[in-house]
């Protein structure tokens, strides 16, 4: 029988193992644990009736001892990290301890400093490929399917991609003055960070949100996006042929902008301890226990989100140029798995990466990110499972 083990019970956990659920015929029995079993155990109750066979389990997702305990005793195919960032090598440890397959959605950064980078879990490639397991790293949506989409383009459509813009725009109204649509710990900290783009071979740094575009994004309209430093940029610089640069964009509107310029200034979104009636306090941990939980968008998130690549590059001597995107509606992630669209834009790629490995269509002992692999299984799968996409060979492009 074909389990797996899934990390973490938050919004992008939740469409994961409702997905796990639809695909039954390869996920035949999963475990949901974290750090509140109750959490598991409501989403269990949830989802009973069907399928795939559902236990729940309690773990501190720090502690690799209680890991190892949970993988033994479960004995998955394939452990689904959708818990922090922060846990990725606790996990990882675990995984090689007990010799099973891993996967995550988000790359490694260490809580006491806003920094995410590969280097860490890379650092893993010889001990997982000994082990003769697999790790497949950032398998959501960007980084993920932002991955698969260019691994698509160099397949098939070009001999060298020399640009790529990758544009993450959500055109959703969750109706609060300020709210985060992912875990509002780790959006702040990205947000608030440095950005920074990768040209030829290597980082241009620029302040947070000081490169600015507006686009015309399909389903959605004209909307202002920010250059960011996301991690895919620097798994894609290695990876893909004749890159000369790569930039990624994400849409914030004004208000949100503007209320997190204020709880800047007035130091809720630091990262670093402080003094607070005789214990020591983080003010973004604080700030994140007063905002909205993400998961509880769902039912009042209105609007799509648009997410995809655009290419830039040669093919036969010609230059050529390519979009692939995916539009997700808001609502209808809502009424299919109770969730909102950046959610729902996550948590399907994870199932999808989990099920090509169980299923030994992508299996290659080591740690590897996603455009690794023959992206052609998983564009297929995407149009099955929910995030079906689309082409334009005459886009236009970002100055």
């Amino acid at each position: 029988m074909s389990k797996a083990l899934i990390i973490g019970c938050g919004g992008v956990a939740s469409v994961v193992i409702h997905k796990c659920c639809q695909n039954s015929e390869v996920f035949e029995e999963i475990c949901i644990a974290s750090r509140t079993k109750a959490k598991c155990d409501a989403l269990k109750e949830k989802l009973s009736g069907g399928k795939t066979k559902i236990s729940t389990a309690q773990v501190n997702a720090d502690h690799v001892d209680e890991l190892i305990a949970l993988i033994n005793g479960f004995g998955p195919d394939i452990v689904i990290n959708v818990a922090l960032p922060y846990q990725d090598l606790t996990i990882m440890d675990a995984c090689l301890a007990t010799k099973t397959n891993y996967m995550d959605t988000a790359n490694y950064e260490p809580e006491d400093t806003a920094k995410f980078e590969y280097s860490w879990q890379w650092a893993y490639r010889e001990r997982f490929e000994k082990a003769g397991i697999m790790a497949l790293l950032g398998c959501g949506f960007d980084p993920g399917v932002t991955g698969v989409f260019s691994a698509y383009a160099m397949k098939h459509y070009f001999d060298e991609i020399h640009y790529i813009d990758i544009l993450d725009c959500n055109g959703g109204d969750h109706g609060y003055p300020f709210a985060t649509n992912f875990n509002p710990e780790i959006n702040i900290r990205e947000v608030s960070a440095k950005g920074s783009y990768w040209e030829n071979g290597r980082w241009v740094e620029t302040a947070p949100m000081e490169i600015k575009r507006e686009y015309d994004f399909d389903e959605v309209g004209r909307k202002d996006m920010y250059l960011l430093h996301h991690e895919e940029l620097e798994s894609l610089g290695l990876n893909i042929k004749g890159i000369k640069r790569i930039r990624f964009f994400m849409t914030f509107g004004e208000s949100y902008l503007t209320h997190l310029k204020c709880l800047e200034n007035v130091g809720m979104t630091s990262i670093e301890p402080i003094e607070f009636e005789g214990k020591q306090i983080v003010p973004l941990q604080f700030l994140k226990a007063v905002l909205p939980d993400p998961a509880s968008l769902g039912p009042r998130t209105k609007g799509k989100t648009n997410i995809g690549c655009i290419f830039q590059g040669m093919k036969d001597g010609q230059e050529k140029t390519y979009y692939v995107y995916n539009v997700c509606d808001h609502q209808e992630c809502y009424r299919e798995v109770g969730s909102q669209a950046v959610s729902y834009t996550t948590g399907v790629p994870a199932m999808i990466g989990a099920m090509l490995v169980m299923t030994g269509v992508w299996k290659k002992p080591g740690v590897y990110n996603v455009e690794e692999f023959d992206p052609d299984p998983f564009m297929e799968a995407l149009n099955r499972w929910g995030l079906p996409w689309k082409e334009n060979f005459h886009p236009v492009l970002v100055p």
